[in-house]
């Protein structure tokens, strides 16, 4: 019981560990326009930007050595997805926000990098509340690329648990391990 709960302690900072550089990365990666004259705001955007691609880096590293390793394992598995998801919601956020800014009026109403997070998450999630959409036809191009990669991680994600829940309910008829 406490090798479990260490193991859900270990994936629980591990997963604030790449939200964090996931943020880190996505908030201050230089798009070009917005890099402020102030030298020390560069360094520190630099800096910020750097441990986040470097957070992300070895997590990715990481997940992928444990992904290969414990293949059967559910958790990280799901763990795995889970962090694909993540960089998929930062590439589909960074690619949103920078369309938009090299070509204006491609989205409706998305003018921050918040605002480009915000329909991702809300595009990824199938809500669509309409108050950002895609407007022009590279921008309805990248939305529909974005919802079709949803659909089969979102598939995935759905087999992977399914599988882990019926091995658990196999096992427990059989009489194996609980």
């Amino acid at each position: 019981m406490a090798s479990r709960r260490i193991s859900g302690r270990a994936h629980l900072w591990r997963n604030a560990g790449t939200v964090l550089c996931a943020l880190l990365f996505y908030y201050f990666v230089p798009v070009g326009l917005e890099l402020p004259g102030f030298w020390p705001t560069r360094v520190v955007t630099v800096v910020a930007f750097v441990a986040g691609v470097g957070g992300l880096s070895w997590l990715a590293y990481r997940r992928i050595g444990q992904f290969l390793s414990q293949s059967g394992d559910t958790g990280h598995r799901v763990d795995g997805l889970l962090f694909l998801i993540s960089l998929v919601v930062l590439f589909f956020s960074l690619f949103y926000y920078v369309l938009e800014l090299r070509q204006p009026g491609q989205f409706s109403d998305l003018r921050t990098r918040n605002d480009a997070l915000y329909y991702t998450v809300a595009t990824l999630g199938t809500v669509g509340f309409g108050d950002v959409h895609a407007v022009g036809q590279a921008a309805r191009i990248a939305t529909t690329v974005q919802m079709a990669f949803d659909l089969v991680v979102i598939g995935t994600l759905l087999a992977v648990t399914t599988t882990g829940i019926t091995r658990r309910l196999d096992h427990r008829d059989v009489g194996g391990p609980r």
